[in-house]
């Protein structure tokens, strides 16, 4: 088996990690160009976060011998995994993530959804299963009051996926 995928995962962690660390300079450094930066590396957080989770559902269709290549979203793992007839504690896990509007995962892909979308002013609530995250990328000029619980935020949700990794593959391991 190639670890095209594992290695392509990792290197999108990576990013997000390295972004980070990049958002957490530029809330430091007041500069003329500070808040469209913060607001840049916000987004790019939550791009490699669920480009991170894209590579993932890829990594584990490539461990099931499925086709990576048409794996874009869980539904498309999970349709592969059914016409195979495989069971997968894998996509159980991931499924349970996805659909649990509390978990960190939920959140993220509704933050970088919420990357496509606009707001014009400041929009405190968005729903119960929102984040900082989401309210911040929605905003088109938002007032950064919130930037620290933004940053707080990823790096949770970024310490949760590489346990989730972790747990993962220590199971695909197995098998």
């Amino acid at each position: 088996m190639s670890d095209v995928y594992a290695v392509r995962t990792n290197q999108k962690l990576n990013f997000a990690r390295l972004h980070i660390k990049a958002l957490v300079q530029a809330q430091a450094s007041p500069q003329w160009s500070q808040n469209p930066r913060i607001e840049s590396y916000h987004e790019s957080v939550l791009f490699f976060l669920a480009s991170g989770y894209t590579s993932l559902l890829r990594e584990v269709a490539e461990n099931y011998k499925l086709d990576p290549s048409r794996v874009l979203h869980f539904s498309d793992l999970l349709e592969q995994l059914e016409a195979t007839g495989q069971e997968s504690p894998e996509a159980r896990e991931l499924e349970n993530l996805e659909r649990d509007s509390s978990s960190w995962l939920h959140k993220v892909l509704k933050a970088y959804r919420s990357c496509w979308d606009a707001a014009d002013g400041y929009a405190p609530t968005i729903s119960g299963d929102g984040s900082v995250s989401e309210i911040h990328v929605l905003q088109i000029n938002p007032d950064h009051a919130e930037d620290d619980a933004v940053l707080a935020e990823y790096n949770a949700w970024l310490q949760a996926f590489r346990d989730l990794l972790e747990r993962l593959r220590a199971n695909m391991q197995e098998w």
